[in-house]
């Protein structure tokens, strides 16, 4: 496994930061726009939207009438690792789970 795919998978272990994800994967939003639908002071909104950009998944920007906001999106690809580990790992366990079941059937 990576450590960038360490890093999003870090990144999406916490709750808050899904809910985020799941928000901002509605439409880019500002920092103080999420705070305040997840119910969080801006200081802890900005960890963990910080977290969320190293671990690869979003991105900031600023709009072109005030240089002072960010607007977060999500960022193009960003999951594509861990969608591809995940099929893997999948493919892995159907393949261990069918031979298990054909030892456990036909005892070989």
């Amino acid at each position: 496994m990576s450590a960038a795919l360490d890093r999003t998978l870090g990144a999406l272990a916490d709750p808050v930061r899904r809910r985020a994800v799941e928000l901002i994967g509605q439409r880019p939003r500002s920092a103080g726009e999420l705070a305040r639908e997840l119910g969080l002071a801006p200081p802890a909104m900005s960890r963990h939207l910080r977290v969320l950009k190293e671990g690869g998944l979003v991105e900031d920007g600023h709009p072109a009438f005030d240089a002072r906001v960010r607007i977060y999106s999500l960022k193009d690809g960003a999951t594509a690792e861990l969608r591809q580990w995940l099929a893997d790992t999948e493919a892995l366990w159907t393949r261990q789970l069918a031979a298990f079941k054909r030892h456990i059937e036909h005892g070989k």
